[in-house]
């Protein structure tokens, strides 16, 4: 029985989330890492969440990356949170008020 790709998702953000902040936790690798870590990362959160959103979503973590000392925000984690969790219970609620008219 094979993983779950939400769990999966979940796994793979959490990794890339740690590598992001891997290179704020080694001073002076840091600065040079997040210059090959941005794009990548932006390239990566693409890969994971299709459309307008991940795309928005791979920009915000390009940005995040590049910036010093943003990189403690957890942004695949985020994105995973928003998409699995956040998302489904703003589409049942918007469904429910519907219902309701």
């Amino acid at each position: 029985m094979g993983m779950d790709h939400r769990y999966k998702y979940l796994l793979l953000g959490l990794l890339f989330d740690a590598i992001g902040m891997a290179s704020f936790a080694i001073p002076g690798i840091g600065e040079f890492s997040d210059v090959i870590w941005a794009p990548l990362a932006g390239w990566l959160m693409t890969r994971m969440y299709k459309g307008k959103l991940g795309q928005a979503a791979g920009i915000v973590t390009f940005i995040e990356e590049l910036l010093p000392g943003l990189d403690i925000i957890p942004s695949f984690t985020l994105m995973w949170l928003y998409t699995y969790l956040i998302s489904p219970l703003r589409s049942k609620k918007m469904l429910a008020s519907k219902d309701k008219s």
